[in-house]
């Protein structure tokens, strides 16, 4: 009986999530481009991987260097 009401609460709980999911506002593909390539084109200047950095110690990809004993 407790197998039974714990696998109806679960559907519920999967139904209640779908009709959450149902209700969310869709926009468009071709929108949702359109935007994505405008917020790229407004931000590419601040993009430190398009433009590079401003100096060697401020790119944190750089190689690290080596510690050398003396």
């Amino acid at each position: 009986m407790d197998m039974i009401m714990s696998n109806l609460q679960q559907q519920r709980q999967i139904n209640e999530q779908l009709r959450h999911e149902a209700a969310i506002k869709r926009m468009n593909v071709s929108k949702a481009i359109e935007d994505l390539i405008k917020y790229i084109m407004e931000h590419e200047q601040e993009d430190c991987l398009l433009v590079g950095f401003s100096s060697q110690k401020s790119n944190p990809f750089r190689e690290k260097s080596s510690c050398s004993i003396l």
